[in-house]
């Protein structure tokens, strides 16, 4: 019976997110081991879209880390516990609570033993630029501790790079990209972690600077970015913008041009707003202002969308059908989802 509950909400989020991004581009998913454990590792820049794009499309069905922060309610952590998420404890959440890890990491020990999968963000933190930051080495503290007790343990590695048009726009495009599996055993040296962890840590970030766009210049950050942006990147393709981050001369402050606006675009956005306007209203002057971190936009927006769109049907289906008729009702339904979705994904 859980099952079948966790399918139902698993597809239900998995076709809610095709509705919601204009694209959702994967590569390399049949690169992910189906009978061996896994860890999954990935960029994390927008938050619980992250997980959701990963959970619902990685071949796998797999246990998540996550902040402790988000458990603090029961209810809450009642519905996480069913969405198979595990809290993992910060030193902001106070230095006496990290011991808890230690139950953690034992339990992730059993998940892999039984070639379960989870996913981790290495990087312990999101941030929406385009750069792979400094991985932590929680994540290899729980593969040696699980080798230590289960050496013979084929636990294997997937870096995944989630590459976003505009993670804070709307309509929004995602490219995913899995990468070539690496088998832990063969980077552990029991009687040398500290060089192990080095040797692994390397291995993860190398790879997942290759499935994402990673601009290591911080200081030029801003005007590489408008530099890319000016020359109409596609950032679902990282190999290919890595590419021409490393032709392109970007110390010589050329101003270039950005494209014009597409005046079709947005008469489209213009009825879209007006077709669903209490809706963009709530959003845009309701709910937006109080997002707490720029990383939280597409998911509360994602979450708000999935809250509303199905009031918002109901309410203009039963209004018009009071009016006028059921069949007129339906009709006015049918028009706006087909709009909207066309609107999503061809803007």
């Amino acid at each position: 019976m859980k099952n079948i509950g966790y399918n139902i909400l698993k597809y239900w989020i998995k076709y809610s997110l095709y509705g919601y991004f204009g694209t959702i581009r994967i590569n390399g998913k049949e690169k992910v081991p189906k009978n061996k454990p896994v860890l999954f590792l990935s960029n994390h820049q927008n938050a619980l879209l992250d997980v959701l794009l990963i959970g619902v499309d990685c071949n796998r069905k797999p246990w998540f880390l996550t902040r402790s922060d988000v458990f603090k309610r029961p209810w809450l952590k009642r519905f996480f516990d069913y969405l198979q998420m595990i809290p993992i404890y910060r030193i902001r959440d106070g230095r006496s609570s990290l011991k808890n890890n230690d139950l953690v990491f034992k339990k992730c020990a059993e998940l892999l033993r039984n070639k379960e999968a989870i996913l981790m963000f290495p990087e312990a933190n999101h941030n929406l630029k385009r750069r792979v930051r400094p991985l932590s080495k929680g994540f290899t503290r729980i593969l040696f501790g699980t080798l230590d007790t289960y050496p013979q343990l084929d636990i294997q590695l997937v870096p995944v790079g989630l590459n976003y048009k505009d993670a804070e726009g709307f309509p929004d495009r995602v490219g995913i990209n899995f990468g070539a599996p690496i088998a832990v055993k063969d980077l552990y040296n029991k009687d040398d972690v500290h060089y192990s962890t080095k040797r692994v840590k390397i291995a993860v970030a190398d790879s997942l600077k290759k499935l994402t766009t990673h601009i290591e210049d911080e200081e030029n950050y801003e005007h590489i970015i408008s530099r890319l942006d000016a020359a109409g990147t596609d950032f679902l393709k990282p190999d290919l913008v890595n590419k021409k981050l490393a032709q392109m001369n970007f110390h010589n402050r050329v101003q270039e041009s950005r494209p014009k606006p597409n005046i079709m675009g947005l008469f489209f956005k213009f009825v879209f707003t007006l077709l669903n306007l209490p809706v963009v209203l709530l959003w845009r002057f309701g709910l937006k202002p109080k997002v707490w971190e720029p990383e939280f936009t597409g998911t509360l927006r994602f979450g708000y969308a999935l809250l509303t769109s199905g009031i918002y049907c109901a309410v203009v289906f039963g209004t018009l059908a009071l009016l006028y008729s059921s069949a007129i009702g339906l009709y006015a339904i049918v028009c706006l989802l087909a709009f909207n979705l066309a609107y999503v994904k061809l803007a």
